[in-house]
């Protein structure tokens, strides 16, 4: 798993892209560093990794942007306020459609045991903010006994824990693995901006309504209404982030017919308003 300090062009996540570079001495191997925690820092630019996996858990934060995360399972989105915690061996994929300021976190197994679960993604408080931050100082160069890194990667690991499983977080969707849900999916996403109904994502999945919400039901476990709502408001956390867009031009880019309905629904996914949401992330992303 290479990494490249500075512009983050990791062998890992970014093949194609540093494969003629492998002897490079700014890539460093993530895990094999002799350290067992530490902290990387990082401006993305528009992008999609491959599939990969590390040997060490990993707690992924961008301070500004929006990072989307894939594992088997599920996708998820990452605006500025919240984290993933990754545990070692997790199969995923990031996706950046605008830069994004990523911080890491890498935990070797020996610092923090694997919790029974594969990704979690938990509200990042103030203090989890500077716990983070603060993080950076030590990299993949530090000192591997240094007493005083050890007990702080290991108390930010078990902090990550409690915060990641007091709440499950709506910012994900699952992904589905019949051939007819994946019809629907694709479906939903291709038109997130038209008025469609659970009866066309049944026409496109060439299944009944009936059969189509029992289906969404046990292989997703949500309606395909409660699908697309969640899709179109994942829609919207990335173009609010734009400058260039009203928030009535990305009420009506997701799908809805007034800003009103947009805001309503946008409030009850989120928790805040598309405009609050919009100033903190702009505010955090300058």
């Amino acid at each position: 798993m290479l990494w490249r300090a500075a512009s983050l062009v990791s062998r890992l996540e970014y093949a194609a892209r540093v494969s003629r570079t492998e002897d490079d001495p700014a890539l460093i191997d993530v895990d094999a560093a002799l350290t067992p925690a530490f902290g990387l820092s990082d401006e993305l630019p528009p992008l999609q990794s491959d599939w990969h996996q590390h040997g060490r858990h990993q707690i992924l934060y961008a301070v500004h942007g929006l990072l989307h995360l894939e594992v088997g399972s599920a996708s998820w989105v990452l605006p500025s306020h919240r984290a993933a915690f990754l545990t070692a061996g997790t199969l995923h994929r990031v996706l950046c459609e605008r830069r994004v300021g990523l911080r890491t976190v890498y935990l070797a197994p020996s610092v923090l045991a694997a919790p029974p679960w594969d990704c979690r993604v938990f509200t990042v408080s103030p203090l989890g903010k500077e716990l983070l931050l603060h993080a950076m100082r030590w990299n993949h160069h530090s000192d591997p006994h240094d007493p005083l890194a050890r007990s702080y990667f290991a108390t930010l690991g078990m902090l990550a824990l409690e915060w990641s499983e007091r709440v499950a977080l709506p910012f994900r969707l699952p992904v589905p693995q019949s051939e007819e849900l994946q019809r629907a999916t694709r479906f939903v996403h291709g038109r997130i901006g038209s008025p469609i109904g659970v009866s066309d994502i049944a026409k496109a999945a060439a299944l009944s309504e009936r059969t189509l919400r029992r289906r969404f039901q046990s292989e997703l476990a949500m309606t395909p209404h409660a699908y697309l709502n969640t899709a179109r408001m994942l829609a919207a956390l990335d173009r609010l982030a734009v400058r260039s867009l009203s928030i009535t031009e990305v009420a009506l880019e997701v799908g809805f017919e007034t800003p009103s309905s947009f805001s309503h629904a946008f409030t009850a996914f989120v928790g805040e308003t598309p405009r609050d949401y919009r100033q903190r992330v702009l505010v955090t992303s300058t």
